[in-house]
């Protein structure tokens, strides 16, 4: 059995979810610290009572729990003792829970540390607490000391009672530079977590967004195949059955690019066309979508305030992340209730998001709620509390990472009985943008024909491109990789390079580069259903960027404006009638 001495520098350790404490134990013994877990906060008074450092105690562990037992200890220890407690807080989102932390105080002697923690930040905090409490040892020895020697020198008892008042002005000055000291630290942990908290998410978006990446670049590869050959079947047919089913079919493959841009939109690795968009059109344009979705059960209401001005957002991901919104909500009410959407000119709350004009827009509902320990991890990609088979995890990360890329913010306010809202807070924009024209598709010859290399390392997505070409007049060589695409590039010039940006080996954007050292006047265009536009746009130079699925009208404008860049007719990359999107 340890000695007392051992037992009194231990760090005990109550948390009782998950193994949470099995991991802070272990990586506190990695620094020598003796760490031992307890069940709950019932039996922890008996365990400091054995002889304890600190205690380590999740939040969480003091919610219903009998702490009778330890209040009673704390109110009996002796007058040097003031025995510190690390309490690991849960992330404060929402509404602050009424009294859910007045108890702490009751306590006494803390250290407060909001998760999500890192290592470095518990190992601080240990330390600094076992130094406290060895200092209170130092004064139970001097107080021993003091007492032996007031008995051997037979000193009077107002001698021992002035020594007591001595003793205890000294501990309560002590404890007051302990506090100041315990300020000081919790100002230096606040900061601590705050960038700690911004490079996790920052990493959590990287690695999902590389991810994804490579998701998009197959899904939108097999769309651009199928978009090209209806686009090339209304080319070419006169038969109106088949070109009303080939509308169709293109119809729906600009609908599965939507989607893929929906799905990455999370990991804010999207190029959203960010516009000011007028919120009651908005909700006119997803209030059939979300009623069809949710069924008769759920009551809708729908609200913009009259002095709302327009706000800065891409208007197809505000559709799906409202969307989103509102199937959550739906399915935290498995009786039916009510959703409610809104929008209105706010304030933004201190310390949320810079100074600034913003609209808030809230999605509430009826529903249950959400405990402080599931608010806190909603927000974080592939997290959900579906059963398996029933939820992504992807669609309130969408919507954060949606409002943070265009420039604002989002946040969840929910208790336990009384609903959930979820509020979406963009920039302000003042005079509202009228839509871009549309293209139609290109039905006519290209204006020149011209000698183009593709390169393209999809055989389907290849066949499909240069089919597309030369229907349009061009004489089209083409290479399977990046490799083959220089080979032909050293063989003879073209005019023009179309080159995928992700490929194996070399890739789309070294092409580029060494296809500029060859010939520094040819214009280039990189097809991509990649993600990664901050790459692409670091690769790109004077080229131009075809996303797939394109149109035939956006393969044939984006030809015509890369030739005429070269050929000097005025018609520079970026100008004339914009190219078709997806809607």
């Amino acid at each position: 059995m340890p000695t007392l001495e051992a037992r009194e520098q231990r760090l005990l350790i109550v948390a009782p979810h998950g193994r949470d404490a099995e991991v802070m134990a272990g990586v506190l013994q990695r620094d020598g610290l003796a760490c031992e877990v307890v069940p709950d906060v019932a039996t922890l008074a008996a365990s400091i009572e054995d002889g304890a450092g600190a205690a380590i105690l999740a939040e969480e562990a003091l919610h219903g729990a009998d702490s009778a037992a330890l209040h009673a200890w704390l109110e009996r220890q002796g007058p040097w003792s003031d025995f510190p407690f690390i309490v690991l807080l849960a992330k404060a989102i929402g509404l602050p829970q009424p009294g859910a932390r007045a108890r702490l105080a009751t306590l006494g002697n803390l250290i407060l540390l909001e998760r999500p923690l890192n290592a470095e930040t518990l190992r601080s905090a240990a330390a600094s607490a076992l130094r406290a409490r060895r200092r209170q040892y130092q004064a139970r020895a001097v107080l021993a000391d003091r007492e032996r020697t007031a008995a051997s020198l037979g000193r009077s008892q107002a001698a021992l009672v002035a020594l007591n008042e001595t003793l205890e002005s000294r501990i309560e000055e002590r404890t007051r530079a302990l506090a100041q000291a315990n300020d000081r630290l919790m100002n230096e942990v606040i900061e601590r977590e705050r960038v700690q908290q911004a490079m996790v998410q920052y990493q959590k978006m990287e690695a999902v967004g590389r991810l994804t990446g490579g998701i998009a670049h197959d899904f939108n590869n097999l769309l651009n195949v199928v978009q090209g050959s209806m686009d090339l079947i209304l080319l070419k047919s006169q038969d109106e059955f088949v070109r009303a089913r080939a509308e169709i079919a293109r119809r729906s493959c600009q609908r599965g690019g939507k989607l893929t841009g929906q799905l990455l939109a999370f990991a804010r690795n999207q190029s959203l066309d960010l516009r000011a968009i007028d919120l009651q059109a908005l909700f006119d344009g997803v209030r059939e979508l979300v009623a069809t979705s949710l069924g008769s059960s759920i009551r809708l209401g729908f609200e913009v305030a009259p002095d709302c001005p327009g706000a800065l957002a891409d208007a197809n991901q505000m559709e799906m992340a409202l969307l989103n919104l509102a199937i959550n909500a739906r399915d935290a009410m498995q009786d039916g209730g009510r959703i409610d959407f809104s929008a209105a000119p706010a304030a933004s709350p201190a310390g949320f998001l810079p100074d600034g004009d913003y609209v808030r827009i809230a999605v509430a509902d009826s529903g249950a709620g959400m405990a402080p320990d599931i608010l806190a991890k909603v927000f974080e990609p592939f997290f959900t509390t579906k059963g398996v088979g029933k939820g992504t995890g992807l669609g309130l990360s969408q919507v954060y990472g949606m409002a943070q890329q265009s420039g604002g913010g989002a946040r969840i306010l929910s208790e336990p009985g009384q609903g959930t809202t979820v509020e979406i807070w963009l920039r302000a924009a003042g005079t509202l943008d009228a839509a871009p024209p549309v293209r139609a598709a290109a039905r006519a010859a290209a204006a020149r024909p011209a000698r183009i290399l593709i390169v393209e390392d999809d055989d389907f997505v290849r066949e499909s491109m240069v089919s597309s070409l030369e229907a349009l007049g061009h004489q089209v060589t083409q290479a399977a990789d990046g490799a083959a695409g220089l080979r032909a590039l050293e063989a003879a010039a073209p005019e023009l390079l179309i080159t995928d940006y992700l490929m194996p080996g070399i890739t789309g954007a070294e092409l580029m580069e060494r296809a500029r050292a060859l010939y520094p006047e040819l214009p280039m265009i990189i097809a991509t259903g990649y993600a990664d536009m901050k790459a692409i746009e670091q690769a790109l130079g004077d080229g131009l960027v075809l996303r797939k699925p394109f149109q035939l009208a956006e393969l044939a404008l984006s030809v015509e404006r890369a030739l005429a860049s070269r050929r000097g007719t005025g018609l520079q990359p970026g100008s004339g009638p914009p190219l078709e999107r997806p809607a």
